[in-house]
């Protein structure tokens, strides 16, 4: 059967422009929370000197960017919300996506607090890492049990969260017959694959689990990107015929 496009329904709008929102929340979440502390990990690994040395000022920054980035994950995990739940009024492909939103919601409620925890107790993580940045996770588990496993709580329920996000994506990608909303789709789950390791090492022991990190960054920025850049072009809605 071919298709044919249609003129886009108020809801259309509402829920793309949503999900543009979102996904330009997405961009600078993962930029404050993921980008900018690998820069500076990075320096302070392998070109130590000033404020880029492993100690309490570096690390309270970083706690810093990362209770910042998490509520901006929060802000942009909302506004998808919105943006599916808009588009559930006219397809109910959405409505699956929408809950797991709700639920991924209230993981990051529960990350914001961890962050919280993790900018009280940068001397003791100063003191656990010791010059292995990758070992942070770990740290954190012997040295604040409540924020780490409040940090694990509230990832897994924000990992269902990412679930909703790619399958309302990808029915935003069918509806739309957008490739780069299939692509943010596609980019989302593979962030999603990735972040299993290293959250699991924080209650058992993953082998070479921080190479995972590596690629953490980049995914969790081109993702939003992809969205972004499909959900900004005024929708065009596309029928069977």
């Amino acid at each position: 059967m071919a298709e044919s496009p249609v003129a886009p329904r108020p809801e259309d709008t509402k829920g793309a422009g949503r999900l543009a929102v979102g996904g330009a929340l997405g961009i600078a979440a993962a930029l404050v929370t993921l980008v900018l502390p690998s820069v500076f990990l990075w320096l302070a690994l392998y070109s130590p000197g000033g404020f880029f040395s492993l100690g309490s000022t570096l690390l309270q920054t970083l706690s810093l960017l990362v209770l910042v980035g998490a509520i901006l994950f929060l802000l942009s995990l909302l506004v998808y919300r919105l943006g599916f739940a808009a588009l559930r009024r006219i397809d109910p492909r959405f409505t699956v996506a929408s809950f797991l939103c709700l639920v991924g919601t209230l993981g990051f409620l529960l990350v914001v607090v961890a962050a919280a925890v993790l900018l009280g107790s940068t001397s003791s993580l100063v003191t656990c890492i010791h010059g292995q940045p990758s070992h942070a996770l770990t740290c954190l588990k012997s040295g604040e049990p409540l924020g780490a496993y409040t940090a694990a709580i509230g990832f897994w329920l924000g990992w269902l969260g990412g679930v909703g996000i790619v399958v309302g994506l990808s029915s935003a990608g069918r509806r739309f017959a957008r490739r780069s909303l299939y692509g943010g789709a596609t980019l989302y789950a593979l962030l999603l694959l990735v972040l299993i390791g290293p959250f699991l090492a924080l209650v058992y022991v993953v082998p070479d689990q921080q190479y995972l990190l590596l690629v953490v960054p980049f995914l969790a920025l081109l993702a939003p990107i992809f969205t972004y850049a499909g959900a900004r072009v005024p929708p065009v809605t596309v029928r069977r015929v």
